[in-house]
């Protein structure tokens, strides 16, 4: 398994499959052996902010300010956040605001990432063609490991 301290990211969407790829890092990183703790890095991608246009005269703000931001990400959050204390796994969580697969592998790049954790639901063919699919452009494009978890 791991013998040194890894860095792994995880991918979170506050969705099942995201919660399941939650826990498989969260076990990964609690399954070292070494006397170095392995810390994961749990990364919410929320879509870059609508743009204002001139006939907006009091602009929306970003989800992050918004009073409901608080329960939203403790929801999402959630069962990372309980299994990393359960486990006494190191934990981060950080927001991005873009495209989830470059802002995966860009935060990845950033922290020197080991190890990404990514749910794939599986999509036939034709929808990944058309559609693209976060998780096979991640395994595409990433520099390091990339573990997939399956729904």
């Amino acid at each position: 398994m791991l013998n040194l301290r890894k860095k792994i990211l995880v991918a979170i969407d506050g969705s099942p499959l995201s919660d399941k790829a939650a826990e498989e890092a969260v076990r990964l990183a609690a399954g070292n052996p070494s006397q170095f703790k392995s810390k994961v890095y749990g990364l919410l991608v929320l879509p870059n902010a609508p743009r204002n246009t001139f006939t907006d005269f009091v602009p929306a703000k970003p989800i992050t300010e918004q009073d409901k931001w608080a329960e939203l990400k403790e929801r999402i959050f959630f069962v990372i956040e309980k299994n990393a204390a359960e486990m006494g796994v190191l934990l981060e969580t950080a927001v991005a605001y873009g495209e989830p697969a470059e802002e995966l592998l860009r935060f990845a790049q950033k922290e020197e990432i080991d190890v990404i954790v990514i749910g794939s639901t599986g999509k036939g063919f034709l929808k990944r063609k058309f559609l693209g699919s976060v998780s096979h452009k991640v395994v595409k494009d990433a520099k390091c490991s990339v573990y997939v978890v399956r729904g």
